[in-house]
């Protein structure tokens, strides 16, 4: 049975702003920056990214038995100079710490994410290169 049509609603705000809310209700504002402090729809989509991905690769090292304490995933994206200022490039550094990680077992868990689960990278990486890299910080201590 094919999955049923996600489906997003966006009530205009005034100004440029808009909330977004999906069928449970759950919301989110978006609104350009020089008029409210509120996320912007470019923001989202690298939001969307870092989330979908640490997804993954977080079930994926959870899977391989490997003892995650914290995931930061910091994401940079670099618009084109020109309209529609698309991005031109991502990048994703995963930032992970847990007691005797398995640096083979989280590259590989980012790798599978990036090139097989994630539905984001796989709508992005056809109009963007997308580079990751990753840091393991010994034990549970988060990184700065």
């Amino acid at each position: 049975m094919p999955d049923q049509p996600t489906e997003i609603t966006a009530q205009w705000k005034g100004g440029l702003g808009f909330e977004a809310f999906n069928a449970q209700g759950v919301s989110v504002r978006m609104d350009s920056p020089s008029e409210n402090p509120h996320l912007t729809p470019m923001e989202l989509v690298l939001m969307a990214l870092a989330g979908c991905t640490g997804m993954d690769t977080a079930d994926i090292l959870r899977k391989k038995r490997q003892t995650v304490a914290s995931m930061e995933i910091r994401v940079r994206g670099t618009h084109a100079e020109n309209h529609p200022r698309v991005y031109t490039g991502i990048e994703l550094e995963f930032v992970v710490s847990g007691a005797d990680l398995s640096e083979e077992a989280v590259a590989r868990s980012i790798e599978l994410s990036m090139t097989k689960y994630c539905s984001v990278g796989a709508m992005l990486t056809p109009s963007v290169p997308i580079t990751t890299s990753f840091r393991i910080i010994p034990g549970g201590g988060k990184s700065t």
